[in-house]
Order: C-alpha cells, then structure tokens, then sequence
C-alpha cells in the first residue's frame, strides 16, 4: 500500500449514540466511516482486503481513536487550527 493518511473528527451525537467519523485517503481512494463500531459506510478505491485492514486497524487502535476524537474541540477544527496533528 502507498501511504495513507486518516482524519478523525470530533465526537458526534447520531441517533442518540456517541460517534466519531473517520476516513482514510490514498490519492484520490478513500474510505469513510464511524468509531466506536469500525464501519465503513463509504469507498472507493479500496480493495475488499484492505478495507478489511483498515477496520482491523482501527479495531487495534480504537482507544486512542476515541481519545483523539474527545479532544477535538469542533470550533477549532472548523476554523481549520488544529493542536494535535499525528
């Protein structure tokens, strides 16, 4: 795989559940969707394996994902100034 980068949004009310959106690019490939329950909802680009990848990563990692999501605060991040760029 080339290299791949991953946004993690602030944490979201949807449904009456806390998420936080996710999305992986590679070019112009992308894969886009929500933790804590590691879905995509959207792809292209991606093979079936490697979306199967991601979500294992994400699966790995999904505590410091949340924590990463908290500390979002969602007006930075639309005014584009972000604290923490890992």
């Amino acid at each position: 795989m080339n290299e791949i980068n991953l946004d993690i949004s602030g944490v979201v009310e949807k449904n009456g559940k806390k998420i936080a959106h996710v999305r992986f690019t590679r070019g112009d490939d992308f894969a886009e969707g929500y933790i804590p329950d590691c879905v995509f909802t959207n792809v292209q680009g991606f093979t079936e394996e490697e979306v199967s990848q991601l979500t294992d990563y994400l699966r790995a990692n999904l505590t410091e994902f949340k924590k990463r999501a908290a500390a979002i605060n969602p007006f930075t991040a639309l005014m584009g100034k972000t604290v923490d760029k890992k």
